[in-house]
């Protein structure tokens, strides 16, 4: 290890003795920050894999387009299904195999997914945060599971409602096994997020402001409330405990309550209906980001622009919005044309406060480039690379500054630096005339990259796990 390490910086020295670059004092702007994340839902092969039964080379075939198209586009994030119904899309001592990988609940599909999409996405400089869904145990009551899913193991907890089977929040065995689930992958898989998502009581039918049926569980809106409350509250406090670092997202239904702010309109109310208090979640700091699914246009009942703002008026952490990039050209939005979306994303970048972001719903339009979204999006709005923003309430610890240096070649510049403690990634901005550019964003074992032509001043700095970053390491022309 240290071998490696003075020849790495002899290497740095050597180069730096006939290099055309020397250290400067330049100030540098801030770089670019941004969370651009897809789902990627598995029930139903919403997006992956494309259908049930597949062998286990098309199915990562499958994953490592999605990561590509993803990379393609500059984004930095996936929010990988691995938990649809009380299964596993990896492998667990604890429920399932899930039957949307090999049609049968409980047989491998003969490796683990989400330990190979997280491979594959870091690889990429993709965050992976691990979508679970908390409380239901089938989406269809007709569906077959295996001797051992929750619904035939405990049946007591099993609330039968509408066409589903749910595992009764009320219950403290439902709470702790879905912390248990959670907690197992969090200590065992090098993910980056944990990520939960609307369905914490399932939506009711809803008439003249009435939910029928009401879920059979005899509970008061507030019992329930309190059953998610206490959930979401130690769901986030295990997390951290265990891996500060990971960060914990939840994506709520994107109303809070009708009529809030003045002017919305809404069928469901989360707070009565789904138990779902996120103003709570997000004004008391239980999650690292929220991310609403504001599904609706920017003009409306349900605006856009209107929410996010109202949104990100509720608390300190990041309101990362959902976007519903698949609704375009769709039935339940028709006519709705790709450049709604490019401008909800520039619109995340400009209302309200907090660090920016959004999250595409979902993977499979983004890969069908629905009208032209992607093609659009890669043209004029991911133009650059950006670094997932940090968390400074978990750490404001810097990782150290890399040494760098830089040669001018007939190939473009290339830009050198010492690997430093801590770092899991490293930005490179570069800066042409008068304008600085992030050029790159790399792995955290990549010490080197070649930028086109010949900046007038380079910059690297090293970022960690919580997306602190170093102090810049600043090069100009000699």
């Amino acid at each position: 290890m240290i071998r490696g390490c003075l020849a790495l910086w002899l290497g740095i020295c050597s180069l730096v003795a006939g290099q055309s670059y020397a250290p400067t004092r330049e100030k540098v702007p801030t770089v670019a920050r941004e969370f651009r994340g897809a789902w990627v839902a598995c029930v139903y092969n919403i997006d992956w894999p494309s259908r049930k039964g597949l062998g286990a080379g098309t199915q990562q075939a499958e994953m490592r387009r999605i990561l590509d198209k993803l990379v393609s586009l500059k984004m930095n994030a996936v929010i990988f299904q691995v938990r649809p119904q009380a299964d596993a899309l990896y492998s667990s001592r604890i429920e399932p195999w899930s039957p949307w990988l090999t049609g049968t609940m409980g047989r491998s599909p003969g490796y683990d997914p989400l330990a190979y999409c997280i491979q594959q996405a870091h690889a990429r400089n993709i965050e992976v945060h691990a979508w679970f869904n908390p409380f239901r145990a089938v989406p269809h009551k007709d569906h077959k599971v295996s001797s051992d899913h929750v619904s035939r193991t405990h049946p007591s907890i099993i609330r039968n409602f509408k066409v589903h089977k749910w595992m009764d929040p009320a219950s403290s065995f439902t709470r702790q096994r879905a912390l248990s689930v959670i907690m197992d992958v969090v200590n065992r898989y090098d993910v980056d997020g944990v990520h939960i998502d609307d369905y914490f009581y399932p939506y009711p039918d809803v008439r003249n402001d009435r939910a029928t049926p009401n879920f059979p569980d005899g509970k008061s809106p507030s019992q329930r409330r309190s059953y998610v409350n206490s959930f979401v509250k130690s769901m986030y406090s295990n997390v951290k405990g265990a891996k500060p670092w990971v960060r914990v997202g939840i994506s709520p239904f994107g109303i809070w309550k009708p009529g809030v702010p003045r002017g919305t309109t809404a069928g469901i109310n989360a707070y009565e209906h789904l138990a779902a208090d996120s103003r709570k979640w997000l004004s008391s700091g239980w999650c690292d980001y929220l991310t609403p699914q504001l599904y609706w246009r920017i003009e409306g009942p349900q605006s856009f622009s209107l929410l996010l703002n109202w949104w990100r008026a509720q608390g300190k952490r990041p309101v990362w919005p959902g976007i519903a990039t698949s609704r375009i050209k769709s039935s339940e939005d028709p006519g709705r044309p790709a450049s709604e979306i490019l401008k909800q994303v520039q619109l995340s970048r400009s209302v309200g406060r907090n660090y920016v972001g959004h999250v595409h719903w979902s993977a499979k339009a983004l890969m069908q480039n629905r009208g032209g979204v992607s093609s659009a999006l890669a043209k004029s709005v991911y133009t650059q690379p950006a670094l997932v923003p940090p968390m400074p309430w978990a750490s404001k610890k810097a990782p150290p500054t890399p040494v760098a240096s830089a040669q001018r070649g007939r190939r473009g510049t290339l830009v050198r630096w010492s690997l430093v403690a801590g770092a899991s990634k490293y930005a490179v901005q570069a800066r042409y005339g008068q304008r600085w550019v992030m050029a790159a964003v790399v792995h955290g074992r990549q010490s080197r990259v070649t930028l086109s032509g010949s900046p007038d001043a380079i910059a690297v700095v090293s970022a960690d796990r919580f997306g602190t970053t170093s102090a810049p390491s600043v090069l100009g022309k000699r």
